[in-house]
Parts: C-alpha cells; structure tokens; sequence
C-alpha cells in the first residue's frame, strides 16, 4: 500500500496540536482527517474508515476511552490501528485504554519527527499482519475470517475488539499449545507497548464471556491454551 492511500485520523481539542501534527504527517504523503472530539472523531472514524487513529484521552463531549471503545465495536473497523496521544499525567489511564481495544500509547510533548516515526512503526504492524497468513481458519465450530477481523461461532457472527480477535487468532492458531505469556505479549501486542499480566488476562476474561469458558485453560504460572 501505497503512503498515499493510508489514512489517518487524528482527534484533539487542542488546536495547536491538530495543526502541527496533521502538517508533519501530511508532509510525508499520508491522507490526515481532523476531528476536536470524540464524538466528531467516532463521526468521522465510521465515515472514513482510516487505517489508524490518534485519539487524545482528555476531551470535552466524549473522551477518548469512550470513543474507542465506540469505534472498535462498529464493524468495518475492526483492523483499525487506534493509538493514544496523552500527556504524561494520563499515565493511569494506559490499562483502560488498553481495554477498550488501543494498540499503543505515544506521549506528549513528543518532537514532530519521532512521532512519524511512531506512526511508521504503528503502520509497519498493520502490513506484516496481513502478510503470509490464511484469511480464513476453521477450528472446531469457530470460524475466523483474518482478513475481515470476523468471528463466527456456532453460526453466530461475533465482533471482537482488535485485541481480542488477534488474541484468539494466536492460541487457535494451534490447539491445545500452551502460549506463554511473554509470548502472547509480543505475537499481540508486540514490543513497542508495555503491558503487563492483567492486560491479558482482562483479554482472556472477555473472550470467555463471549466464545466459551470451556475452550479457553489457564496454565498457572505459565499462560494460556485453547481447547476444543
């Protein structure tokens, strides 16, 4: 894909922040839309369909974790890549954001060029995950469609947040193999974020809820394995 082709949201309350940021990525010939807050920036998301997001947590209307959430639930942006622009005063907010479906964190005050630096990294992610993959994987009554980010069990279409979906495309991957949790961190989350425990088990929790307790076994002191 072409640097042309990607598009990128950005979405801040803070003017100075959109105009510098949208300028410096739309200098090295990627597509920038705006938006100055969450709801404009869910609005916009769902219009657009970009292939990441730089959302700001602190916003008046809806903030950031909430549009986030908005945005991983609707469908068509699933494989969106969603990375928050915080301050470093924001530093608690990193597990929530992580939860409701972001794949990274970048910190203000960063300096222009590290942040397309950041952002290439963040894109890089997106390309190396559709390459050399199966779009699509049958494992007992589960169905998983890689490159429509689309589970269907038993019959049911069931849409995941990004996180969740790359998390169960891991242990499906092969059955009954024990993942181990410093692996799950990179294959999913990668080395880039720095996450700890109760981030994958926050994961593992929601895709019980929603695929069944039963294929999913903790292996104490070790990590994870899905069984049919």
């Amino acid at each position: 894909m072409k640097t042309k082709d990607i598009k990128i949201l950005l979405v801040d309350d803070e003017p100075d922040i959109l105009e510098i940021v949208s300028y410096n990525l739309s200098s090295e010939g990627y597509e920038v839309f705006t938006a100055k807050n969450g709801v404009e920036g869910v609005a916009k998301a769902k219009k657009k369909t970009p292939h990441l997001i730089i959302l700001d947590v602190m916003m008046p209307e809806m903030d950031g974790i909430e549009a986030c959430e908005i945005i991983r639930s609707t469908p068509g942006l699933e494989n969106t890549i969603i990375t928050f622009l915080t301050a470093r005063g924001e530093d608690y907010s990193q597990v929530a954001g992580f939860d409701a479906g972001a794949d990274d964190y970048i910190t203000k005050p960063i300096k222009p060029k590290v942040l397309v630096s950041k952002v290439k990294a963040l894109l890089r992610r997106l390309k190396e995950e559709k390459a050399d993959v199966e779009d699509i994987v049958k494992v007992g009554n589960i169905v998983i469609n890689r490159e429509e980010y689309k589970i269907v069990n038993n019959g049911e279409e069931i849409v995941l947040p990004r996180k969740e979906f790359e998390l169960l495309s891991l242990l499906t991957s092969k059955p009954n193999k024990v993942f181990k949790r410093e692996v799950i961190l990179d294959k999913v989350w990668g080395n880039e974020v720095v996450v700890g425990g109760r981030t994958i088990d926050v994961h593992i929790r929601k895709l019980r809820e929603k695929i069944g307790d039963d294929h999913f076994k903790t292996v104490k002191g070790v990590g994870y394995k899905f069984v049919l």
